[in-house]
């Protein structure tokens, strides 16, 4: 993933930053700046990890990427009735690079897709 910041997280740091600015001086303490980008950073690293776990679920051999095979199993075992067309149509809006499976960052964004 990139390091930059994205849009949403820009104005959640805004937001965050104006809450803290309690006299409207558009100045914080430092310490009031490192606390504030410590509980962002925590927010951003359980949400992170929570993914991580996801992506760990599907990739059932653990070799980086889900196949049809494996997405298809798990949303067997879920619940969900999958066609194998259907399976195929998910890997292929996921799959940016175009090899037939599904990698962590093309998996971060399916999952955050709106």
């Amino acid at each position: 993933m990139k390091d930059a910041l994205r849009e949403e997280q820009i104005g959640e740091f805004l937001e965050a930053f104006c809450l803290f600015d309690k006299d409207g001086d558009v100045q914080l303490k430092v310490d009031v700046v490192n606390c504030v980008l410590y509980v962002w950073t925590e927010k951003e690293t359980e949400a992170e990890e929570e993914l991580k776990e996801a992506f760990r679920v599907f990739d059932k051999d653990h070799d980086g990427y889900i196949s049809p095979s494996e997405l298809r199993s798990v949303m067997r075992t879920i619940g969900e009735k999958v066609t194998d067309e259907e399976v195929e149509q998910m890997v292929k809006e996921a799959d940016l690079d175009g090899d037939g499976l599904i990698d962590y960052e093309e998996f971060v964004r399916m999952m955050l897709a709106d």
